[in-house]
């Protein structure tokens, strides 16, 4: 029974359906151009004013924020002075840092008192001096007279000094060298009376100059404990010889068998005339010359190594 009404109830729709004009079926189903907005979600999402986001006002600024105009001070302000350093007391010496090495100098001993340091030159030169000048002219020297020499202070003393140039023709002395005149007429015997005949014996050809690395000097002995005798004009230190056929011979610690033979010969020749020979191996201080000097010594002895 109930499937029949379903039925019939089918076909009515049906029919009418059909019964309806073709255009109306292909209508299309028009919505609303907006949709209503339900009373309840318009009061839960408030609309944004848009006149509070065209323009924000400006808020007034506090007494405190407000800009000052700048005004320039009526006084620069003044520094306040610093207090004065202090100085250290006059009576208390500064002290020497720990860590600060001492002066090769300041350990030196005081040189021994030299009678010959307190001579000094007479108005009259002595007759010796005078006698000594004439000798040396003898021999072709070339000297001249230079005024005395005297340091008090640092011992030092040659009152009637002579500049020699030469040796005796043709031994010409480079450079010049300030000798007290006992020292020169030594020096120009002992060219003469062994370097010479050395030289031709040996070295086939006769010395023409000697070069000198020392003659006066005002100083102690390396060592500080007296005076030196280049203090007084009397020590010559010989570097080397120039022979006529323009070779030379060196002083040195390893000379050429020909030239070591002529060293040695005159070396062992000087000691005697001179009271103080010492050369290449005798110490440091005297590897590349020859030391000649007149040291007084005690009943006229000599020190030659």
């Amino acid at each position: 029974m109930a499937v029949s009404r379903f039925r019939s109830l089918s076909l009515l729709i049906l029919a009418c359906l059909m019964a309806q004009p073709a255009v109306a079926r292909r209508q299309p189903v028009r919505l609303p151009q907006s949709a209503p907005v339900p009373e309840m979600l318009a009061e839960r999402t408030p609309q944004p004013d848009i006149a509070s986001q065209t323009e924000t006002p400006t808020p007034e600024p506090r007494p405190d924020d407000a800009p000052q105009p700048a005004s320039p001070p009526s006084q620069a302000p003044v520094p306040e002075a610093k207090p004065p350093e202090k100085q250290p007391s006059e009576s208390k010496p500064p002290e020497s840092k720990p860590d600060e090495p001492e002066k090769a100098e300041d350990k030196r001993p005081t040189p021994q008192p030299d009678p010959r340091s307190g001579m000094v030159a007479a108005e009259k030169m002595p007759a010796e001096e005078e006698a000594c000048r004439k000798r040396l002219r003898a021999m072709g020297v070339a000297f001249e007279d230079e005024p005395a020499q005297h340091d008090a202070a640092a011992g030092c003393s040659i009152p009637y000094p002579v500049i020699v140039t030469s040796l005796g023709k043709p031994v010409e002395l480079a450079p010049k060298a300030e000798l007290n005149c006992a020292m020169a007429e030594t020096l120009a015997r002992f060219m003469a009376d062994v370097v010479q005949p050395a030289a031709r014996e040996i070295m086939g050809s006769e010395v023409a100059g000697v070069t000198h690395a020392s003659a006066y000097v005002c100083r102690p002995r390396h060592n500080g404990a007296k005076m030196s005798e280049h203090a007084f004009g009397n020590a010559l230190d010989i570097a080397s010889f120039t022979l006529k056929d323009k070779s030379s011979v060196e002083v040195g610690l390893a000379p050429a068998e020909k030239q070591g033979k002529f060293l040695d010969r005159i070396r062992k020749a000087a000691c005697g005339p001179f009271k103080t020979v010492l050369g290449p191996g005798s110490d440091a201080d005297h590897e590349t010359h020859l030391h000649l000097d007149l040291a007084p010594r005690r009943n006229g002895s000599t020190f030659c190594q």
